[in-house]
């Protein structure tokens, strides 16, 4: 009887070709799928959403590449020997008491079944067919490389998925605000203008009294605290949406008619180019976070915390913009009395609204950094290994993110 190693030549040619069927056909589908998607896009003239589209192919081509590169180099990898005193303890990512522990239960588990079968248990610590002299150690083991391909794989699927969900939830918020739109369009007909006059000052005084009105949002340093706090039980209402949309018809000199909802759409997607995909300083920021992942540090659990931070962060941030605006029309300065928001640049960041777009593509990446290296530990290790020895950690790591 043939054992589990058996080559190609020791196969059946009828399991060599379900084998591959089943993967082209997969490929297949996930090509064609793209193909079709990207042309319904260009019917529709969505070529934001195009663009992004392509970004995603290019991130799951380079996946594609490294995981060719990795098949076919990981055995030669494997195979080069370095001197074991570069290998220092401490930069390892289980302790030595986890290893023991785990080389115990190892040997334990297999005591039973060695009459059963002579296939080593998985885990951590396969052997591995190449064996280097003595006083040197593969630079990165077979079994290694194999774990680090799954890791890879994962990542950047999980990291697509994060991408497409973080911008169809803002996508469905949005398209919760098209019913204000309709309504300002079925008021643009009506005649009377002092009546519209009269609801333009009520929307623009209603917004004013909506972010204004707490005594906090006079005081300079007291107004961050405010709008941390207002984040978290306020949201986009019908005054807000008027007001916004009035003030950038007024300062574009656009139609009241202008469809203003339709613009926010289109904006919508051509950020959507900006948060998808994984830029080269985020390749960086995984690498770095890898090196840094030595027992004692716990280094992604504390990263974990980052996404939250900034999202509160971000979300202060844009209630600040908002209060400010609201400030100019409460507390007009200067020669002309301010009656309409004026949004511009200068109220961001270093006066560059693509700073909240940067920290919300990292944000993206960390959520799904973290979900990654939990897949992947569910997927290539014991439960009792250290990637998964602290079950508080992993859980508070999950909701967090």
């Amino acid at each position: 009887m043939l054992g589990e190693g058996r080559s190609l030549a020791e196969t059946p040619t009828w399991s060599v070709a379900t084998v591959t069927s089943v993967m082209i056909f997969v490929c297949f589908l996930v090509e064609r799928s793209i193909y079709w998607f990207g042309k319904w896009l260009k019917k529709t003239r969505r070529k934001a959403l195009f663009a992004s589209l392509e970004k995603i192919k290019e991130e799951l081509m380079l996946l594609g590449l490294i995981s060719l590169l990795l098949g076919q180099w990981a055995r030669r990898i494997s195979e080069i020997c370095v001197d074991s005193s570069l290998f220092n303890s401490r930069f390892y990512t289980c302790s030595e008491n986890d290893y023991t522990a785990h080389e115990k239960f190892v040997f334990r588990e297999s005591l039973p079944s060695q009459n059963k079968s002579d296939i080593p248990p998985r885990g951590l610590f396969n052997p591995v067919s190449h064996q280097c002299s003595a006083g040197h150690e593969p630079f990165v083991s077979y079994e290694g490389l194999e774990q680090l391909h799954r890791f890879l794989f994962v990542l950047g699927i999980t990291h697509v998925l994060y991408s497409c969900a973080a911008v169809g939830l803002a996508m469905i918020k949005i398209y919760s605000w098209r019913k204000w739109e309709y309504q300002a369009h079925s008021q643009v007909g009506d005649g009377n203008m002092q009546a519209k006059s009269n609801k333009v000052m009520r929307r623009q005084t209603t917004f004013a009294f909506h972010h204004t009105s707490h005594p906090w949002s006079r005081n300079r340093v007291l107004i961050w605290m405010l709008c941390f706090l207002r984040q978290f039980k306020s949201s986009i209402q019908k005054s807000d949406y008027l007001a916004l949309r009035l003030g950038f018809i007024t300062n574009h000199k656009l139609p009241l008619s202008y469809n203003f909802h339709k613009y926010m759409v289109r904006s919508m997607e051509d950020e959507f180019h900006t948060i998808v995909g994984i830029s080269w300083p985020l390749w960086g920021y995984a690498i770095l976070c890898i090196l840094l992942n030595v027992h004692g540090l716990n280094i992604y659990f504390w990263l974990s915390f980052i996404p939250v931070i900034l999202v509160m962060l971000v979300g202060t941030k844009l209630e600040h913009v908002v209060s400010l605006l609201a400030l100019e029309i409460a507390q007009p300065t200067g020669p002309s009395t301010r009656t309409q928001v004026k949004p511009r640049d200068e109220l961001f960041w270093f006066g560059k609204p693509e700073v909240i777009l940067w920290l919300i593509q990292f944000i993206s990446f960390q959520n799904a950094f973290e979900m990654a290296t939990f897949l992947w530990s569910l997927w290539g290790f014991e439960e009792r290994s250290c990637f998964m020895k602290n079950h508080a950690m992993v859980v508070i790591r999950l909701t967090s993110g």
